[in-house]
């Protein structure tokens, strides 16, 4: 088997083109939306002398994301990547050992587990909901059950602002034994079965990115309903050390933990989620009447048991129906200086992960040959909208 880990050189980053080119300032897919409150709040962290991951306003982030998501315990942390390594962590994850996930996300749901040594396995996604397709995934864990090989654990990820159909997956896992770990890093305010995303998972990982709907400049994290899985996961993100009087460790941990800075940030953007899913999902259906009757072009579907944030605006181009192709329309936006971006490339389509077993990968493949991310930012205007949903509309004019 080809080895799953490759170092291949970076591509040549596309030049943003110059605002002054077009007299008017570019377009962000996603940028930080600023609440106001930011500077207050980073000035009383400041003054109160805690900078570094510990002290007060960690925790009261942490107590924050706890209310807003229905999470009882929440480990505050440095990234949503190192959420989802601590996740694999104190599901106990072995070298060798298989994890399951969609192949439709982005690298980190994964890169943890292959770097402790796991073997990937990529599932397809359903067409009504870009997420993990449940009926496969019952399949693939009846077939593995009867091998006597079932994954370690089951990583379903919830797509831009959408939550997966974690009712029924974990329903499925939890036939078999299999803790579900799921990827909410895009899904902060989503809702699923009338529960918050990643609610009823054994894990769930968010991210304050800084391109989120709430964001911190960067920062995650750990969520769930077992008090000893976040207490191990705090251990472990504080290096792993004993209470002893001298540095004592049982075992090596990481450096981990949340700033207080960050987490100042991310305390004075929580309070506007509902104002941000609001403003997001206006901009979707603005998108939705602005692109009304061009044919071959489609929205990111939204299922009857879930509410998305739509953090992502995301639409397909099926040229065969007369729309023009993805990258057409990617370029035509570019050069009117707005950011637009493909969805994910699907992760058994990655160099990288060439020769990793996958199951199905053909709906996958569709929607990222077919399917761009417009700009969503919840600080996004209605004339700002204007220009890209004529930017649009001229490709099917021209």
């Amino acid at each position: 088997m080809t080895p799953l880990l490759a170092f291949p050189r970076p591509a040549r980053a596309e030049s943003p083109p110059a605002a002054s080119l077009h007299g008017t300032e570019r377009i962000l897919l996603s940028p930080p939306h600023l609440t106001g409150g930011e500077l207050a709040a980073l000035g009383a962290t400041l003054d109160s002398g805690w900078v570094a991951p510990a002290g007060p306003v960690p925790e009261a982030f942490a107590e924050a994301i706890g209310t807003v998501t229905g999470f009882p315990f929440v480990a505050p942390l440095a990234s949503g990547t190192a959420a989802l390594h601590l996740g694999y962590r104190v599901l106990g994850l072995e070298r060798g050992e298989e994890v399951w996930t969609a192949s439709l996300t982005y690298i980190a749901t994964i890169a943890p587990a292959v770097q402790m040594g796991a073997t990937p396995r990529f599932l397809d996604v359903t067409p009504g909901s870009w997420t993990l397709d449940p009926d496969l995934l019952e399949r693939e864990l009846a077939r593995a059950a009867r091998r006597r090989a079932l994954p370690r654990a089951v990583v379903p990820v919830d797509l831009f602002g959408q939550s997966c159909e974690l009712d029924t997956i974990t329903a499925l896992c939890d036939r078999w034994g299999v803790p579900v770990l799921c990827d909410s890093a895009e899904s902060l305010g989503a809702v699923q079965h009338g529960k918050h995303a990643g609610r009823g998972a054994r894990l769930a990982a968010f991210s304050f990115n800084g391109n989120k709907i709430v964001t911190a400049g960067g920062g995650g994290a750990l969520a769930s309903e077992d008090k000893a899985l976040i207490d191990a996961a705090r251990h472990l993100a504080a290096q792993a050390k004993e209470p002893a009087p001298h540095y004592q460790h049982a075992t090596t941990g990481f450096s981990y933990g949340l700033s207080s800075i960050l987490a100042a940030v991310g305390l004075a953007q929580l309070a506007a989620l509902p104002a941000r899913v609001a403003a997001r999902r206006a901009i979707f259906e603005r998108y939705q009447a602005g692109l009304a009757g061009l044919p071959g072009l489609g929205f990111m579907p939204e299922p009857g048991w879930g509410r998305s944030t739509r953090w992502l605006t995301a639409i397909t181009l099926d040229p065969k129906s007369g729309a023009p192709g993805r990258e057409a329309a990617r370029r035509a936006l570019a050069a009117a200086g707005i950011e637009a971006r493909p969805v994910w490339k699907p992760l058994h389509r990655q160099p990288v992960f060439r020769g990793a077993p996958r199951v199905g990968g053909a709906v996958a493949a569709r929607l990222f040959a077919t399917g761009l991310c417009l700009p969503s930012g919840s600080g996004l205007t209605p004339a700002q909208q204007h220009r890209v949903i004529g930017v649009l509309r001229g490709l099917w004019r021209g």
